[in-house]
């Protein structure tokens, strides 16, 4: 399968406002997130970061997932940015990374 996985809110998080160079890593949904990498499956990491701003924030962004050890096939900027989300494939990350393992 090809997972395509957001970053902020959902390997990261703000303990205030959002500023992408104060992002602190959620270990535990990156390992879950690490264990799909592990299992043959493609993970895409793809972020808003800059898309309204038009500030590049590549360069940050790939040394955060490396620093974390957040293994990745890809890293996607350019995600649109929307309030909502509505797709037959989607799933809401609080969802995703409570769900019991079966």
């Amino acid at each position: 399968m090809i997972y395509y996985v957001d970053i902020d809110e959902t390997i990261c998080r703000y303990e205030t406002e959002r500023a992408y160079p104060n992002a602190i890593p959620i270990q535990e949904n990156i390992e879950k997130i690490n264990s799909l990498f592990d299992t043959g499956h493609t993970v895409v990491y793809w972020t808003a970061r800059g898309t309204t701003t038009g500030i590049d924030w590549r360069q940050l962004t790939e040394k955060q997932l490396k620093i974390w050890g957040a293994k990745h096939h890809e890293l996607h900027l350019g995600k649109p940015h929307y309030d909502l989300l509505i797709c037959d494939k989607a799933i809401n990350s609080n969802t995703f990374f409570t769900k019991e393992d079966k």
